[in-house]
């Protein structure tokens, strides 16, 4: 029944505490600040009626110190203090380009490329249809080449990012093979 956080995510926290104050009471002081650098301390004000409020516009990564000094008009309370990391921010791919298109391959590239990834799947199969095929591609490398395709046809592509706090994030495109030549 402390100073805690719930709902963090790569950019901001929940912070809730126990009802200590009413608004007619008094009111919080919330401080905070990244624990690596506390020179970069913020104040909020807060009604004494709280009992949570949502910090946002936080780095990911990073631990923060935070402060919830009660300045109550009746009795003295100690401040309450509780220490929160965000997570890792997860972008998902932002651009999947498919090049290089002949009548049985495609190129299959995208960006951004982040630390973060450990790998990434591309999913393709024909549409319309229900027949995916998978090609696993290491998290450094951002392209990859589909290949045995049939010509002629309109393949769904999905790219999964796959990160190491084990989410996963994709992006699809469409992608046409060219016509085969006469005779193939």
């Amino acid at each position: 029944n402390r100073l805690h956080a719930t709902d963090v995510t790569s950019s901001s926290f929940r912070l809730l505490w126990p009802k200590l104050l009413s608004q007619e009471t008094g009111y919080y002081t919330l401080e905070y600040a990244p624990t690596a650098d506390l020179a970069r301390k913020r104040t909020q004000q807060v009604s004494g009626a709280h009992t949570s409020l949502v910090l946002s516009d936080l780095t990911p990564e990073t631990t923060y110190e935070v402060a919830l000094i009660p300045e109550s008009n009746v009795h003295y309370f100690p401040p309450q203090t509780t220490r929160v990391t965000t997570l890792a921010e997860e972008i998902s791919p932002v651009q999947v380009l498919i090049s290089e298109s002949g009548p049985r391959s495609f190129h299959v590239s995208w960006a951004p490329v982040l630390d973060s990834v450990v790998s990434y799947q591309v999913l393709y199969g024909p549409l319309p249809g229900n027949s995916v095929k998978v090609l696993q591609v290491d998290g450094r490398h951002n392209s990859t080449v589909v290949e045995h395709l049939a010509p002629n046809t309109t393949y769904l592509v999905t790219v999964t990012a796959i990160y190491r706090s084990g989410k996963e994030k994709s992006l699809s495109a469409k992608a046409c093979t060219q016509e085969g030549e006469r005779g193939e």
